[in-house]
């Protein structure tokens, strides 16, 4: 009995340093995340909406810098964005410029896939695109991705 108990003991011993040993042996070292580029976002400073839309943009980890612009219209226009896809606040991030309610899973794709592209709108302010929630409601809307003469549908969101 007693050679039997030792060998019990033995091999419940012998089974915890060996998952002692396992837990605490990293051979995969744990990779940081990579940060998201910075983004600077240009907006009225009395924006409800574009302050919603920055804070999507941190929850989904950008790091971001808000620059209150009372005179929107002229930084749309010297930074290429056109009438027609000009929506609330602009923002530039890694060399793109983003406008209007863009996801930031969107943003994201942009900055992985880098089409050779100026950026991306939403233009107006759909219900539901990020910062514009209201309940449950999503109206389809499309991110468009812009260059100086040539607009292509990036994303769709909502029922098309």
């Amino acid at each position: 009995m007693t050679t039997r108990k030792t060998s019990i003991w033995r091999t419940i011993c012998f089974l915890l340093v060996g998952l002692l040993a396992a837990c605490s042996k990293q051979t995969d070292p744990v990779q940081p995340m990579p940060s998201l580029a910075k983004v600077t976002v240009y907006k009225s400073p009395t924006c409800g909406c574009c302050e919603a839309w920055v804070d999507h943009l941190i929850e989904n980890g950008f790091e971001v810098a808000v620059v209150d612009e009372p005179q929107m219209n002229p930084l749309k226009g010297s930074l290429g964005v056109p009438n027609d896809l000009r929506s609330c606040h602009t923002a530039k991030v890694d060399g793109y410029i983003i406008e209007g309610h863009v996801p930031a899973s969107d943003i994201q794709r942009l900055l992985v896939e880098r089409p050779d592209v100026q950026g991306l709108a939403v233009p107006n302010m759909p219900i539901g695109s990020p910062g514009m929630e209201m309940g449950t409601r999503v109206d389809p809307y499309r991110v468009m991705a812009f260059s100086a003469d040539s607009r292509t549908v990036f994303a769709e969101h909502g029922q098309h």
